[in-house]
């Protein structure tokens, strides 16, 4: 992770891409496993949530993905040609908890369909990053950003 004085840190185009492979990896054993026990399907979820949430809370540095991304692969690679800005990265994986965490309630509170499609919707935009390099939470960020600085209360 790199940074200055006056942007935000920074990090590896990569990281968030692994990141974003592993996670269409586990979204797709939620969907397989729902077709046969939503027991089984919530639990792989809720593991997910809990990496959304570490991932909101800590940023990529302490996602656990993107951990073994930093001590595995990382080193292998040569220095980043590219990195991105981590508030939008954080954005999108509490996006992504939000996602996995409706799916949960759907699948804990007996809808699994509910808990399917919104493990759908999480699949869609870690599989758009992954694949293509487009994080939807990212895109949004700076619109989210933009109305919450036009709806801070004015200081006295």
């Amino acid at each position: 992770m790199t940074t200055s004085l006056d942007s935000p840190p920074r990090v590896d185009v990569r990281g968030p891409r692994f990141v974003a492979w592993v996670t269409t990896g586990v979204l797709v054993l939620v969907l397989v496993a729902a077709a046969f026990s939503t027991v089984a399907a919530a639990i792989l979820i809720g593991l997910q949530a809990v990496v959304f949430a570490i991932g909101a809370s800590g940023g990529p540095a302490k996602n656990p993905y993107g951990r073994i991304y930093a001590a595995f692969i990382a080193p292998r690679l040569g220095p980043p040609t590219e990195t991105e800005p981590v508030p939008p990265l954080r954005f999108a994986q509490l996006l992504g908890f939000a996602f996995a965490g409706l799916s949960l309630l759907g699948f804990a509170l007996g809808s699994p369909i509910v808990g399917a499609v919104f493990a759908g919707f999480a699949l869609f935009a870690a599989f758009l990053n992954a694949a293509f390099g487009v994080c939807l939470g990212c895109q949004i960020y700076p619109l989210v950003a933009r109305l919450r600085r036009s709806t801070a209360p004015a200081p006295f």
